[in-house]
């Protein structure tokens, strides 16, 4: 874990307290909230399905809240960045660099 994971992790907490209760139902909040718990904890993204499995759940709630028309697609893409933002670089790959 390092500071640019916490800052995320921080950035989907304060998501889901401005926008969680008039914009996610309960379950959603909680899925949001389990994925990133997941991620912020896993250590190598290749080696944990459990954090690939929240990652896929988390940009498919997004998609399906874009859809919907419950959210805007950049409210959507800024979670779905900031709760990848949580888990450990993908293969060695830096953010910095993607």
């Amino acid at each position: 874990m390092n500071a640019q994971r916490t800052q995320a992790y921080g950035r989907v907490m304060h998501t889901l307290d401005e926008l969680g209760p008039s914009k996610l139902q309960n379950d959603e909040q909680e899925r949001i909230r389990q994925d990133a718990d997941t991620l912020i904890f896993s250590t190598e993204l290749s080696a944990d399905p459990e954090a690939q499995a929240a990652l896929h759940d988390i940009f498919h709630l997004c998609r399906d809240l874009v859809a919907s028309g419950r959210w805007e697609e950049e409210t959507a893409r800024r979670l779905a960045t900031d709760l990848r933002d949580c888990g450990p670089e993908a293969d060695g790959v830096s953010r910095q660099a993607a």
